[in-house]
């Protein structure tokens, strides 16, 4: 069998699949179709890439793990992301009212472009012994339904031990597993026909600590859901994404955008970029579906074959938990890899079935609360997630004003732990118990980052 690993695309599942398997075989290539810049630079190859990113402090666990030697906080620190805590350092009004900020900071997380985060990723991978990136497109698999034994290039064959599809929302996979005679992978769409609208904006003076400032959707009233969100990022710069599903898509001229944003439940957002000096055009995305393929229960399964990323499961973005979810099925494959071999019989289904609990929760989030949406197509609540959704709303009420409840909530939102962690008997008692303080009439500014607000209200008349 050969010692070579073939990767099937170059973005961050990609990335950290190849690290995964670096200590296993003596090489790893991953092939990727497109030319990857120099620098961060946004790349076609990434249809969500000019939006608002977040990598929760499980995935950037999970990237700790997988690079050796290399501190991932501190590399991405270095590179110019930012970093921040929901208990002191995000303004969120959720569907339940305002979260307050705590002294304890809890859980931190990245935030920087898409672009900035893939290179500083790149950078680390490649520096990791044996592994090399190849300009080539995948024209499908080599073996048969047996066993996966390369990848099929326009020039030939690639010879592999082990293949992993990480080719992103754009995956041939039904198409390359019926090649092979493997059918009857079930797959499920549910699309809330969200929009994405972003555009940057050069932070302005004096609001250069201002926190990341986000106004959630609301699932539970019954009509569109809207959203926006002021995440500071590299270079003293904005990045601020508005949300819209179907119903209530965000426009794409500059003044439409601003009006979107003026018109959310609370203005917070406008206030802030109505004085600021935008950098960009209005960039919209469209390539929201939540997808996601059962591979895990498929019927009949190639050894050496490991699908991940969003070729195994796309989520809509709002809900911040692609990036995590690639990192924690990379570190999956690095664990299952390491405990069997990588030439171990069934080494393939175990390594899918063990990515796909964190995949599982994921998806759980997400569909639960799209389904609730005018106008989802693909599902709507039945009575268990009516159930699901009476819980998670008295639990997100407790946390405006419960710390024990807020702090569950960030831990699971941050994918440190799953959502059992939500049924403890301490976080039961605090959701019962509802906000131990009154709820906050505005947004819960400090003195200095009001007086932000007030100049930044008077330059923007």
């Amino acid at each position: 069998m050969s010692r070579r690993a073939v990767v099937i695309g170059a973005g961050l599942a990609g990335l950290l699949a190849a690290a995964a398997l670096s200590p296993a075989v003596d090489e790893v290539v991953v092939l990727e179709r497109d030319d990857l810049p120099d620098g961060p630079e946004h790349r076609r190859g990434v249809p969500q890439g000019r939006h608002a990113h977040l990598l929760m402090a499980g995935g950037l666990a999970a990237m700790d793990g997988l690079i050796p030697g290399v501190d991932m906080r501190a590399h991405l620190l270095a590179a110019g992301a930012r970093e921040m805590s929901p208990g002191s350092g995000i303004v969120a009004l959720s569907s339940e009212g305002w979260f307050r900020r705590w002294r304890h900071d809890g859980p931190r997380m990245v935030t920087c472009s898409r672009a900035l985060l893939d290179w500083a990723v790149r950078r680390a991978v490649l520096a990791v012994p044996g592994v090399t990136i190849r300009r080539a497109d995948a024209a499908g698999l080599a073996g048969s339904a047996r066993r996966v034994t390369g990848v099929r290039l326009a020039d030939g064959v690639l010879d592999a031990g082990l293949v992993v599809d990480a080719s992103g929302r754009g995956s041939r996979l039904p198409h390359w597993l019926g090649a092979l005679g493997i059918t009857g992978v079930r797959e499920r769409t549910v699309d809330s026909g969200l929009v994405n609208a972003t555009r940057v904006y050069r932070t302005p003076a004096g609001a250069e600590r201002f926190p990341l400032t986000m106004v959630q959707a609301d699932p539970y009233a019954g009509r569109p859901g809207r959203s926006g969100m002021v995440l500071p990022i590299e270079d003293g710069h904005w990045m601020v994404s508005l949300a819209g599903t179907r119903g209530a898509e965000p426009p794409a001229d500059p003044e439409g955008f601003l009006k979107y944003t003026l018109d959310l439940p609370d203005p917070i957002v406008g206030r802030l970029i109505s004085g600021a000096e935008p950098l960009t055009d209005v960039h919209v995305s469209h390539s929201t579906a939540n997808v996601r393929r059962y591979v895990e229960k498929a019927r009949q399964w190639p050894e050496g074959f490991v699908v991940l990323g969003d070729a195994l499961a796309t989520f809509n973005p709002a809900y911040g938990q692609g990036m995590s979810v690639a990192a924690l099925g990379a570190l999956d494959l690095a664990r299952t890899v390491r405990r069997l071999g990588a030439g171990a019989p069934g080494l393939a289904r175990r390594a899918q079935r063990a990515v796909a609990r964190s995949v599982e929760a994921a998806w759980a989030t997400a569909v639960s609360q799209d389904v609730r949406y005018p106008g989802t197509r693909g599902g709507s609540p039945n009575a268990a997630d009516h159930l699901v959704a009476a819980y998670t709303r008295r639990l997100t009420r407790a946390a405006t004003g419960s710390y024990p409840a807020a702090a569950a909530l960030w831990e699971v939102t941050a994918m440190r732990t799953g959502p059992a962690r939500l049924l403890r008997p301490d976080t039961l008692l605090a959701t019962l118990a509802g906000p131990a303080l009154p709820p906050l009439a505005g947004p819960p500014l400090t003195a200095a980052e009001r007086e932000v607000l007030r100049v930044l209200d008077r330059v923007g008349r």
